[in-house]
C-alpha cells in the first residue's frame, strides 16, 4: 500500500515539473521587471496569445474559459490586490458569447469588442468570431492562502526587521487549502480538497546568500544567482487519508541559507490543479482489499506470538524464584506479628492525643474574640484621627484598613500633590487670562490685517481684477485699452477699483482671522506661562507641598502600628485554626489507629494462611508455564502455516485509496474558475502569487 501511494504522488510531482509552462512566465516576471500591476498582467496575456490550448474543449457552447488569478501580496503573504485575467476561447467563432463573471471594473485588454449586461452578472460579448481577453478586480476569499514567515538564527523576525541583517535565515511558505467538496468515502462524509500543486520560485543573489537548502524542491545556480523552486500539495494528505508516518506529502516549502546584508526580490508562487484534471477518474475504480486486512491480521498475530513467548519466559523466571518466594513469605509472617503489637500501642497513644487537643481547641473562640475586639478598638481610634485631619474616607475595618490608608498615603505623595497643586493653579490662571482673550484678539487682528491684506493684494490682484472685469463682460486687455483711450471714465475706474478691493478683502479676511487666532493662542499661552512662573503662584504651590508632608508621615506611622497588630491577629487565627485541624486529625487518627489494629489482625491471619498455601502456589506456576509453552507453539504454527499461505495469494490493498483518488480527480475537475463561469462552459484556472520585495 505504501509503495502504491508513493507511485501516485511521484506521478503527480513529475507531471507538475514537466508541465513547467504553468509558472515559467510568472517566474520570469520576478527577474527584473518593476512595472505597474496592470502592465505585468498585460505582458503575460500577450505571451499567452501565441500559445495553443493544451486541453480539448469540453464546453457545450463551444467556448471555454482559461483564467489566471494574479494575487499581489506583501512580504508575509497578506493579500493587497487581486487581478483576474480571463481568456474566452471562441472555438466555434460565435457572433456573441454569454459569460458569467463576478469581476468588477472589467476591461477588454486585447481588442475592441464590447459587451452588454444581462441579469445576474452575465455579460453578452459582441465577439464577432473572436476570442475575448479581459481582466478585472474582485474581493473574495482565495482557494489557497499563502503565508510567509521568517527566522534569523532560529528566532522569528518580521521582513522589515530582517532587511539588511546577517545570519542563518529560514524562509517558510505555508499553504492553506480552503477549497473542498464533501464526499462519501465508505459511507462517511469527508472533506476532499481541490488538489492544488503549489510551485514557489525565488531568485537569490549569490553575493547575499550562501549554503542554500530547500525542502521539496530543486536549485539551479548560474554562478551569479541561484534559482530555487519548491513544490507542495496542501490538503492532499488529508484527502488521500494517508498516515504521515508512512508517507508525508509536503504542505509547505522551506528555504534556509546564510545571508549577508539580507535583501530579497519579488517571489512568485503558482497554484494549479491542471495536473489532476489530465487524469482519468474512470480508470481508478478497482482494487483488491485483501492485503490490507491480512496485513493487519499478520501484525496482530506477530505481536501475539511475541507476547506469548514473553509470557513463557516470565513464568520460567517466576518458577526459578519460587524458593525465594517461600522464604519471603516466612519473613513476612514474622514481621506481621511485630506489626500487630505496634498497631496496638499506636491505637492507645492516638486516643490520649485526641483527648488533649480537644481540650485545647475548646478555648479557640475566646482567644479569637478577644483579639478581634482589641483590633476594632484600634481602628476606631484611627477613624477619629483621620476625621480630625479633615480626611473623608470609608470607615476602617480589619479587611479594608490597609487599602484605605495606602490610598491616602499614595494621594499625599509629593509628586502627586505637586501635580494637583500645579493643575489647580494652572486652571485658575488659564481662566483669568482667557477673560481678556477678546481684547487680545482685537489688538492682534489690528496688527495682522495690513500685513495679510498686502500679501493677498500682491498675490491675487490680477486674478481679482480679471474676475471683476469678467462680470462686466471685459478682459483685462480691453479694460486697459479703454482706460488708455479715455473711453472708461474715472468714475467707472473707481467702481472697478472698489470691486477689486472688496474681492481682495473677501480673500484676505479669513486668512487674517486665522493668523490672528494663531497669534492670540500664542499670546494667551505666553501670559499663562508668565503667571505660572510668578512668585505668588509658586508660593501657593510650595505651601500646599509643605502642608501634606507632616500629614503623610502621621498616616504612614498609623498604618505601621495597625500592620504590627494585624500580624499578631492573623498569627493567632492561624494558630487556633491549626489547633482545630490537629484536634480533628487526632480524632481521625484515634479512630484510624483502632481500625488499623483491627486490619493488622486480619492481615496477620491472612499471611499465615498464605504461608500454609505456598507449596500449592508453586505447583500452579509449573502448570501455567507448561500451558504458556503450548500457546506459543500453537500461535507460531498458525502464523507459519495459515496466515503466510493466505498472504501469498493476496495483492495490494488499494480499494480505499482508489475511492479517495477518484474523488480527488472529480473534485479537481469540478473546480474550473475562481471568478465565475457559465454553466455551458468548460474552464481551467491557475493562481499566481507575487510577494513584495524586501530591501
Amino acid at each position: 500500500m505504501k509503495n502504491s501511494v508513493k507511485k501516485i504522488t511521484a506521478a503527480a510531482l513529475c507531471t507538475v515539473l514537466i508541465a513547467g509552462s504553468v509558472g515559467i512566465t510568472a517566474f520570469a516576471e520576478n527577474k527584473a521587471d518593476s512595472k505597474g500591476e496592470s502592465a505585468s498582467v498585460t505582458e503575460v496575456e500577450e505571451a499567452k496569445t501565441t500559445a495553443e490550448s493544451s486541453s480539448s474543449d469540453k464546453s457545450l457552447s463551444g467556448v471555454s474559459k482559461d483564467e489566471t488569478v494574479y494575487v499581489l501580496v506583501d512580504a508575509e503573504g497578506s493579500t493587497k490586490k487581486i487581478i483576474v485575467s480571463d481568456w474566452l476561447k471562441n472555438s466555434n467563432q460565435s457572433k456573441e458569447i454569454k459569460d458569467y463573471s463576478e469581476l468588477k471594473d472589467i476591461e477588454n485588454v486585447k481588442g475592441d469588442e464590447e459587451y452588454t449586461m444581462g441579469g445576474n452578472n452575465v455579460r453578452v460579448w459582441d465577439a464577432d468570431g473572436n476570442d475575448i481577453y479581459y481582466q478585472g478586480n474582485i474581493d473574495k476569499e482565495l482557494p489557497v492562502s499563502v503565508s510567509v514567515s521568517y527566522k534569523l538564527d532560529g528566532k522569528a523576525i518580521s521582513p522589515e526587521e530582517l532587511a539588511g541583517k546577517s545570519g542563518k535565515v529560514t524562509i517558510r511558505y505555508t499553504y492553506k487549502n480552503n477549497q473542498y467538496e464533501m464526499r462519501d468515502i465508505n459511507g462517511k462524509q469527508e472533506k476532499i480538497y481541490v488538489p492544488f500543486a503549489m510551485l514557489t520560485g525565488i531568485v537569490l543573489d549569490n553575493d547575499v546568500f550562501t549554503n542554500i537548502e530547500v525542502s521539496n524542491g530543486k536549485m539551479i545556480n548560474d554562478g551569479d544567482r541561484t534559482a530555487v523552486m519548491g513544490i507542495a500539495f496542501p490538503g492532499l494528505q488529508s484527502s488521500l487519508g494517508i498516515d504521515n508516518a508512512k508517507l508525508e506529502i509536503p504542505e509547505y516549502v522551506e528555504i534556509t541559507a546564510d545571508a549577508n546584508n539580507f535583501k530579497l526580490s519579488n517571489t512568485v508562487t503558482v497554484a494549479t490543479n491542471e495536473i489532476f484534471n489530465k487524469m482519468d477518474s474512470e480508470k481508478s475504480d478497482s482494487a483488491d482489499d485483501l492485503e490490507n486486512s491480512l496485513g493487519t491480521l499478520t501484525d496482530a498475530i506477530s505481536q501475539l506470538v511475541d507476547g506469548s513467548s514473553q509470557l513463557y519466559d516470565g513464568l520460567s523466571t517466576l518458577l526459578d524464584k519460587s524458593g525465594e518466594l517461600i522464604s519471603g513469605i516466612n519473613q513476612l509472617a514474622a514481621g506481621a506479628s511485630k506489626l500487630k503489637s505496634g498497631a496496638g500501642q499506636l491505637s492507645g497513644g492516638a486516643s490520649e492525643l485526641s483527648s488533649g487537643l480537644s481540650t485545647l481547641a475548646s478555648n479557640n473562640a475566646q482567644l479569637n474574640g478577644g483579639a478581634k475586639q482589641v483590633f476594632e478598638s484600634l481602628l476606631s481610634m484611627a477613624d477619629e484621627q483621620l476625621a480630625a485631619a479633615s480626611l473623608e474616607v470609608p470607615k476602617l475595618t480589619i479587611q479594608n484598613y490597609a487599602t484605605v490608608l495606602s490610598s491616602i498615603i499614595a494621594s499625599l505623595d509629593k509628586d502627586s500633590v505637586y501635580q494637583k497643586a500645579y493643575d489647580t493653579a494652572l486652571a485658575a490662571v488659564t481662566a483669568e487670562v482667557n477673560k481678556n482673550r477678546d481684547t487680545i484678539y482685537a489688538k492682534v487682528y489690528e496688527q495682522v490685517w495690513p500685513v495679510v491684506y498686502a500679501q493677498v493684494k500682491e498675490q491675487a490682484y490680477d486674478e481679482a481684477l480679471e474676475q471683476v472685469l469678467a462680470k462686466m463682460g471685459m478682459t483685462k486687455e480691453q479694460y486697459e485699452a479703454g482706460v488708455a483711450a479715455g473711453v472708461i471714465t474715472a468714475e467707472q475706474q473707481a467702481q472697478v477699483n472698489a470691486a477689486v478691493e472688496a474681492a481682495l478683502t473677501q480673500i484676505a479676511e479669513p486668512k487674517a482671522k486665522e493668523a490672528a487666532e494663531q497669534k492670540t493662542d500664542e499670546q494667551v499661552q505666553l501670559l499663562i506661562e508668565q503667571n505660572m512662573n510668578s512668585p505668588e503662584v509658586q508660593a501657593k504651590i510650595s505651601a500646599a507641598l509643605e502642608a501634606v508632608e507632616s500629614g503623610a508621615a502621621s498616616i504612614a506611622s498609623l498604618k505601621m502600628q495597625l500592620d504590627s497588630y494585624n500580624s499578631f491577629y492573623t498569627g493567632l487565627q492561624t494558630y487556633t485554626a491549626g489547633v482545630s485541624t490537629a484536634s480533628a486529625g487526632a480524632s481521625k487518627l484515634s479512630s484510624g489507629a483502632s481500625e488499623l489494629y483491627d486490619g493488622v489482625c486480619e492481615l496477620t491471619d491472612g499471611i499465615f494462611t498464605l504461608k500454609e498455601s505456598a507449596p500449592a502456589l508453586v505447583d500452579g506456576v509449573k502448570r501455567l508455564k507448561d500451558g504458556a509453552m503450548r500457546l506459543s507453539d500453537g500461535l507460531n504454527q498458525f502464523n507459519e502455516k495459515g496466515v503466510e499461505k493466505i498472504l501469498g495469494a493476496a495483492g495490494e490493498d488499494l480499494d480505499g485509496l482508489a475511492l479517495r483518488y477518484k474523488a480527488i480527480i472529480e473534485t479537481s475537475e469540478n473546480y474550473k474558475t475562481f471568478a465565475g463561469i457559465s454553466d455551458d462552459m468548460d474552464g481551467q484556472v491557475k493562481l499566481i502569487y507575487r510577494t513584495d520585495a524586501i530591501e
